[in-house]
């Protein structure tokens, strides 16, 4: 929820005259601006929220909400969509232009809610870039394909008989169990999976135990699976609920499995990037495009927009020449601003573009 992000973005955007619609009650909206000639509808998208961890950059325009942090460079994207607007403006192309700023990309996949609500039935393409330190300011990735993996979560639950740590032969022992799980589950991805198609299953936290000479009656495993391909995601699914019950089985204890749905791969089709490619190449020229090789194992909840409507989603190199690399997500990190004006003119670019392509078809 972000009320005073989204007050500052429609202040910045009252002057350009365009139409706002919010998503229901949320604090999603699209800008539309319809420009003088028919045409096709083209959208653009940035995210708008901040993480939840602290800052630690010195910069003067650091967070002053404590525990609050741009670490993921939305800021950026809301100032190059917001230029691009301004461009549009100014120069208006053919046909309708819609600006989406959404909420709750880290947590909540807020890129469904202008979906549900209806706003952007009448898009035809749609478009939208992230900064990162993997590339130099004046590079801009373009892939078709999938770009981004599948995520899902998953929580295990192990009730075994709790008693005393000297007298383990009377209990049943959910460290145990949750110790052998540890092992058996990556054995999924090693030995289960065909190594050429990337997959990941990471556990990120364990919970068990009160006390030192007390043998643990419950325990709790969570952690994530990142796949890109539907058939291995539903291997690990249903490789996890095997293990799950053999374990219960081998060791006399109740262990269940719990997977949450989490956000789909980014595919971009093929038209799309042909357009953005095209688009980065007049901003950046040949040489600043970068293809990438390999899927990110991240994820992103365009990826619920690329399912109904075509698009391409880029990645905007935001190292300086003499920066060291800083991942996002981390409390040090921060964009060359050098980025902006490149985010801006590609973002402009690529809307007139797709106008063109689009109308030609």
């Amino acid at each position: 929820k972000l009320p005073e992000t989204t007050a500052a973005v429609l202040e910045a955007l009252a002057g350009l005259g365009l139409e706002i619609r919010h998503a229901r009650e949320s604090t999603s909206f699209v800008a539309t601006l319809r420009g003088a000639e028919p045409g096709p509808s083209i959208l653009l998208r940035a995210d708008m929220d901040a993480l939840p961890m602290p800052e630690d950059t010195d910069l003067e325009f650091a967070s002053r909400n404590e525990g609050r942090m741009h670490a993921c460079g939305h800021d950026a994207h809301m100032a190059m969509v917001m230029g691009a607007a301004a461009l549009h403006r100014a120069d208006p192309p053919p046909g309708t232009v819609l600006y989406l700023f959404q909420p709750a990309e880290e947590r909540g996949g807020g890129a469904r809610v202008p979906l549900e609500a209806g706003v952007l039935d009448d898009v035809q393409a749609i478009f939208a870039g992230h900064v990162t330190h993997h590339y130099r300011v004046g590079e801009i990735m373009v892939t078709p394909g999938t770009v981004t993996a599948h995520s899902d979560g998953f929580r295990i639950h192990v009730c075994g008989k709790g008693g005393h740590g000297a007298r383990p032969h009377e209990a049943v022992d959910a460290v145990i169990v949750v110790g052998m799980l540890i092992g058996s589950i990556q054995s999924l991805v090693t030995r289960e999976i065909d190594p050429v198609h990337p997959s990941v299953v990471a556990i990120g936290r364990i919970e068990a135990g009160s006390a030192s000479n007390v043998i643990a009656e419950e325990a709790v495993l969570e952690g994530t699976i990142r796949t890109t391909r539907p058939e291995v995601r539903k291997h690990i699914h249903l490789g996890l609920s095997r293990l799950c019950r053999a374990a219960s089985e081998l060791h006399r204890a109740e262990v269940s499995v719990e997977i949450r749905g989490g956000y789909p791969p980014v595919v971009n089709s093929e038209r799309e990037a042909r357009i953005a490619a095209a688009a980065a190449e007049q901003v950046v020229g040949r040489e600043g495009i970068v293809v990438q090789e390999h899927p990110s194992m991240g994820s992103e909840d365009f990826g619920f927009l690329l399912q109904r409507i075509p698009g391409c989603y880029v990645r905007l190199g935001t190292r300086g020449e003499d920066d060291v690399y800083i991942p996002l997500h981390s409390p040090h990190f921060d964009v060359d601003e050098g980025v902006l004006p490149v985010g801006v003119a590609y973002f402009d670019a690529v809307v007139r573009s797709a106008i063109r392509q689009l109308a030609d078809e």
